[in-house]
């Protein structure tokens, strides 16, 4: 009988990437194991939902995934948070019935992505969330996530989340989007590839004019204020570079503003087994370097999605397609000439894939003038509540590198490890130091997420401790 802790492939994360990954090696015969902190496969993007209302925002696509997943040899581990993964790939996971540990010979990445707010004071309100919030609250509960919504920050998650806003019954009352007529005009040839997606973001911006709401191009949110919970937006127009002229000040009342800057890869996992990294900025921030089939520099290691480079899900699932393939291959479970013959389509897909992506991503992705207004008391890390002007003395003080900020300010020290602020304090470092690549990321270590003690160690006192009886005299 196998081991039921010893699988050929590991795979975490169970959106598109990770549940194409973990089918494809299955397909050729390697056992395979999947990880996700979910309860359900599907990631961010086809949240499964958890209440009648919330199954009525639910994705087809999201439905499909997840059947195709359960007719498959995958063994899944779901609803397990991960907090070490090591060498030789041991994966060391808190579920339901507690601790948990696997060892694989082979691992995917495929750890999807998180959002970027560029910070702007009042952002740490009660009533400010982030645009993947508001997606949780309406895809998994139906439920809008206010009377009164602005939603602003940068790209096309602005229609998606107004538009389903709508549709549930909310009230927006406005939309602020970063990006000018001109810069969409720019988009669209890029956007006109992938035509059932082009009609998918027409059909948002058709039912947000349909509710007239007021839609403010190059414009964003400088300021949120409220005694103890939102209750007015700041928003100003901008000028080419992103610089927000205030003298144009206006404000917008509101109880709660769903904002987000584009988003960036979750890539944990690869630097923690310190593979080698790029700054790829119109992909995210720092991606791991891979071949064309997502094999990272570690050997046996590969990345996959949006936590590799933001793409999409239509793209993340070829790479994951891709990364799955490539681990049986090198594991001996398929003939190269297999491979290759079931990479062909995926390989032409995402050279299609590339140009509509390319533009979403650019359309994402903070404008230089945005970073360097960043009033200079705001907070940058929220956790540890270090502000602009902290970041900025350590520089001063010495500080060249994200690393050095962190061990100055204790900035990413904080429960979400960096992962709010990274971005944005090694841009607010670069103004002063020169190049992103020199400022590096947050050295990776485990815990990868936040875990009680007690759950790991379990409750005992002093009488459960072995103490060894003395040695004789």
């Amino acid at each position: 009988m196998s081991d039921p802790t010893v699988f050929d492939l590991a795979v975490i994360g169970a959106g598109p990437a990770g549940c194409a990954a973990a089918i494809a090696a299955a397909e050729a015969g390697a056992r395979v194991v999947l990880f996700d902190e979910q309860e359900e496969a599907g990631g961010q993007i086809y949240r499964a939902p958890r209440t009648p209302a919330g199954r009525a925002c639910v994705e087809r696509d999201g439905e499909t995934l997840r059947s195709t997943l359960a007719a498959s040899d995958v063994a899944l581990r779901l609803g397990r948070r991960i907090w070490s993964v090591t060498e030789r790939f041991r994966i060391d996971a808190l579920g339901p019935d507690g601790p948990e540990t696997v060892r694989a010979q082979a691992l995917v990445a495929a750890t999807g992505a998180y959002e970027r707010i560029v910070p702007f004071p009042g952002w740490t309100l009660p009533g400010v969330i982030g645009l993947a919030a508001a997606t949780v609250l309406l895809k998994t509960e139906g439920r809008v996530p206010g009377r009164r919504i602005v939603v602003a920050g940068a790209g096309p998650l602005l229609a998606a989340v107004a538009a389903k806003i709508l549709a549930a019954g909310g009230c927006v009352v406005g939309l602020v989007d970063v990006s000018s007529p001109a810069d969409w005009l720019r988009a669209t040839p890029r956007l006109a590839t992938k035509p059932s997606l082009l009609a998918q973001g027409a059909a948002w911006a058709a039912r947000i004019a349909a509710a007239r709401v007021p839609v403010l191009f190059g414009h964003a949110v400088v300021a949120a204020e409220g005694e103890t919970a939102l209750t007015r937006v700041g928003v100003a127009p901008l000028s080419r570079n992103g610089a927000p002229d205030l003298a144009r000040l206006r404000w917008e009342e509101a109880d709660v503003m769903a904002v987000g800057n584009g988003l960036v890869p979750g890539g944990e996992i690869a630097k923690v087994l310190r593979a080698e990294h790029v700054h790829v900025p119109e992909r995210g921030g720092w991606v791991p370097k891979r071949d064309r089939w997502g094999r990272t520099t570690i050997p046996r290691l590969y990345a996959a999605g949006d936590g590799a480079g933001i793409a999409g899900a239509g793209p993340a699932a070829r790479t994951g397609r891709l990364a799955g393939l490539a681990a049986a291959h090198d594991l001996g479970f398929s003939g190269a000439e297999a491979v290759e013959v079931a990479g062909r389509t995926a390989f032409r897909e995402a050279g299609r894939d590339r140009r509509f992506s390319d533009a979403v991503s650019r359309l994402m992705m903070p404008r230089a003038g945005q970073i360097a207004a960043v009033p200079a008391e705001t907070v940058v890390c929220r956790c540890e509540d270090v502000t602009r002007a902290e970041i900025e003395e350590a520089v001063q003080a010495g500080a060249r590198t994200l690393d050095q900020v962190k061990a100055f300010t204790r900035c990413g020290m904080g429960p979400c490890q960096g992962r709010m602020c990274g971005e944005t304090a090694g841009d607010i470092v670069t103004l002063q130091v020169g190049t992103r690549g020199a400022v590096g990321w947050w050295t990776g270590r485990p815990p990868l997420r936040p875990v009680p003690l007690a759950d790991l160690v379990g409750t005992f006192d002093y009488g459960d401790i072995p103490v060894p009886k003395p040695a004789p005299l």
